[in-house]
């Protein structure tokens, strides 16, 4: 079955990915090959800032370049093979540049509020950088979807009134007065169809990719927007928010810790010096693989609740399963994923339980 292998090697990919990415950067540090770099790159940098912002880059453009064979493979070729993806390579990779040039935009200016941080408040860094962190992806929710998507994808109001109105209002039942629903042209990289719901303040909107707009009802259409309008009802958003930040405040004490208490193993004596930085990132696979299970059991517990929302809101339990199936079915979703395997790594319950509980709650005169 397409589906399964499809997913199945996705999965490996990404596990062979992982354990390969921790042992190039265990091996990075052990064997001395960071702090060489580091050494050879003060020759011509004399400025501790721009020392570690230089360290960064090359240490993320040397990645880049070790794992390009692996993402060619996963974004690229699998897509391909598997009839999901409409990019050519050139495309891809203009995609690919893209993306790094905005999370350069992004990152680079953080690197040095990053170095600041750690030289000035000693052990105690994580606290006031886990702010700044914070205060910057309220930043990013609000620029995102008006500044930043538009890079990626046309995106164009929607020119279907009624199908608008209809959404308008289901907004409105949810207690959002949204006026911002667009299209995307999802189709120029993907045959796979999504809606998202996003933006904060004034940036909300309702974004739905041309694939779904061309192959499914207005119905499920409907369907499928008061499912993520459940996520507002039902004060997901709030509550990811919370669990996030307190996740990411705990996260950055531990890697504190762990990064203090680990620094003699790789040879080194101080939090600032410049090549000890990546012992960060090697204690940020470990916790988050620690972490990804428990976030991922709130997402799906979630995801039950606005698929409860979205049948309740409609009354369209019958359209709302037929738009499951045929986003599974599209999209190439495993239907029935090992149990360990949706514990830990699914973010949304598999399609086959999703169903079971829409049917358990739903009358069985609402569903045809």
């Amino acid at each position: 079955m397409d589906s399964k292998k499809y997913n199945n090697i996705k999965l490996s990919v990404s596990i062979g990915k992982g354990i390969l990415s921790f042992l190039i950067i265990f091996l990075f540090l052990k064997s001395g090959l960071a702090l060489d770099l580091e050494n050879y790159l003060s020759r011509f940098i004399s400025n501790s800032y721009l020392l570690f912002i230089a360290f960064v880059i090359a240490v993320s453009a040397a990645g880049s370049i070790l794992s390009f064979p692996v993402s060619y493979y996963q974004e690229f070729y699998l897509e391909h093979k598997f009839k999901l993806s409409n990019q050519t390579f050139g495309a891809w990779l203009w995609e690919g540049a893209k993306g790094t040039m905005v999370s350069g935009v992004i990152g680079i200016p953080l690197l040095p509020v990053f170095y600041y941080v750690l030289n000035r408040f000693g052990n105690l860094w994580w606290l006031p950088f886990a702010i700044i962190l914070f205060l910057v992806s309220v930043v990013l929710a609000r620029i995102v979807p008006v500044l930043i998507m538009p890079l990626f994808y046309k995106i164009t109001p929607l020119e279907n009134e009624e199908l608008k109105l209809r959404l308008e209002k289901l907004a409105s039942e949810a207690g959002l007065k949204l006026k911002n629903v667009f299209k995307f042209d999802m189709s120029k990289n993907t045959r796979k169809a999504n809606a998202a719901f996003t933006g904060m303040g004034k940036s909300k909107r309702i974004l739905l990719g041309d694939n779904l707009l061309d192959r499914y009802s207005a119905d499920e259409i409907e369907t499928v927007i008061a499912h993520e309008l459940g996520h507002y009802k039902y004060k997901h958003i709030i509550i990811n928010i919370i669990v996030g930040t307190v996740f990411s405040f705990l996260t950055l004490y531990l890697l504190a810790l762990l990064y203090r208490i680990s620094l003699p193993y790789f040879g080194y004596f101080s939090i600032t010096q410049v090549s000890a930085v990546p012992i960060l990132v090697l204690w940020g696979m470990v916790l988050g693989i620690v972490e990804t299970p428990i976030t991922s059991s709130l997402s799906r517990k979630h995801e039950y609740q606005a698929d409860q929302y979205a049948v309740s809101s409609t009354g369209k339990a019958d359209a709302f399963i037929s738009t499951l199936e045929k986003l599974n079915e599209q999209n190439l979703g495993d239907k029935e994923p090992h149990p360990v395997v949706e514990w830990f790594f699914y973010s949304h319950p598999s399609i086959k339980k999703r169903i079971a509980a829409i049917r358990r709650v739903v009358q069985p005169e609402a569903l045809k």
